[in-house]
């Protein structure tokens, strides 16, 4: 048993926390994030006033109303940054979005999702991408869906203000181009030009999808690291249905289909073609 000077954290506790974490969200939590559990947690026991996490287990259990919510953002994970492997980017401007042209000449549309958008620094740079090669697309309808599982994510991408830290390792030029500084340059806003191309909502991608494909592009980054590999066959699969033959997939630098789906073809780092009809 986990002891503190405030709260008991037992192992059937822990792995009832687990259990809820995996049906709500396809998230399998190993011991290793036991402490990373209790830290995230406690703070939601002394937010409503609860003695025991035996309480809070029945709260969530019951399907309290707004508290699963605060539960899976307290527990998910939200690492991002702008241009955070900046390969996939260069390769969408210079090859992806003038092949996706070619080949939907004649519908003039291109959809793009990003799947786990975390605090916005994703899609905006897949817009920023996209506006770097805007004569390739001219005449084109084009649009940026992005959503995240975390509802506080969302609301912050929304808004496209970001600390100053956020931006400072970004080069001088690129936030020249894509930013307007906010007073005092504490902050930078995402320029209407950009952040017109998103549109972001709440979606758990465990949970029916309210998306009309074809996708011709999905970003789906260091999103299934965090999931078992019959989930990550499920996700595939239902992402391979969105997709025509064609339609591009980008992974995390540490994630990979081998031995999860046939249905997409490597074609760069952490970049796949979907294949077949």
């Amino acid at each position: 048993m986990m002891r503190t000077k405030d709260f008991d954290l037992s192992e059937v506790e822990f792995n009832r926390l687990r259990a809820l974490v995996h049906a709500k969200t396809g998230i399998s939590l190993s011991q290793a994030k036991r402490e990373l559990v209790y830290g995230r947690l406690v703070r939601r026991l002394r937010a409503l006033k609860l003695g025991t996490f035996g309480e809070y287990i029945s709260l969530i259990s019951d399907e309290h109303p707004g508290e699963m919510q605060e539960f899976i953002n307290a527990i998910t994970t939200n690492l991002t940054s702008f241009y955070r492997e900046s390969h996939h980017f260069d390769m969408l401007a210079e090859s992806v979005i003038p092949e996706l042209v070619r080949a939907n000449a004649g519908t003039r549309k291109l959809r793009i999702w990003c799947s786990a958008c975390s605090t916005g620094e994703e899609p905006y740079t897949i817009a920023m991408a996209l506006r770097a090669c805007a004569p390739a697309w001219a005449g084109f309808d084009v649009r940026v869906l992005a959503t995240d599982l975390d509802t506080n994510c969302v609301a912050h991408a929304k808004r496209g203000v970001y600390a100053a830290d956020r931006v400072k390792d970004l080069p001088r030029a690129t936030i020249e181009r894509w930013f307007d500084a906010e007073p005092g340059r504490t902050a930078y806003r995402v320029r209407p030009e950009v952040a017109s191309l998103v549109t972001f909502g709440q979606l758990n991608l465990m949970d029916a999808w309210p998306i009309r494909g074809p996708l011709d592009v999905i970003f789906c980054r260091n999103v299934v690291i965090y999931f078992d590999k019959d989930a990550q066959r499920r996700l595939f699969d239902r992402m391979a249905d969105l997709q025509r033959e064609g339609g591009h997939l980008f992974l995390g630098h540490s994630e990979t289909l081998f031995k999860v789906s046939t249905r997409y073809e490597l074609i760069g780092r952490t970049v796949y073609r979907r294949v077949g009809p």
